[in-house]
């Protein structure tokens, strides 16, 4: 079972979509955020994703063996849901609607 290896781009892809979901996690349970002391750095370790877990915890480490003093909070993900559509009723039509379009 070969390991999957990913590059830098790659990396910050992934971790710009999990940043992004954990702040709208933020945003519906501010309870979490009460959590993390100001000016710490989250560490995001996705437990469905092995090689970016591997790679954001040793950066953390990285970061601890360096003597900074700004605490590290760790979030295991357990897996990220599939992207849902927030369309309401979308229709499909070849011509044009003819009503004007209101707010």
């Amino acid at each position: 079972m070969g390991e999957k290896t990913y590059n830098q781009e790659t990396i910050v892809e992934k971790n710009i979509t999990l940043s992004f979901e954990f702040e709208r996690y933020i945003l519906e349970h501010p309870e979490m955020l009460e959590q993390i002391p100001d000016g710490a750095q989250v560490v995001l370790l996705p437990q469905d994703d092995p090689e970016l877990y591997r790679i954001n915890l040793n950066t953390a480490q990285k970061t601890l063996q360096t003597g900074e003093t700004v605490p590290i909070v760790f979030v295991e993900i357990e897996a990220l849901a599939p992207p849902r559509s927030r369309l309401v009723n979308p229709r499909l039509t070849t011509e044009a609607p003819l009503r004007p379009v209101t707010a």
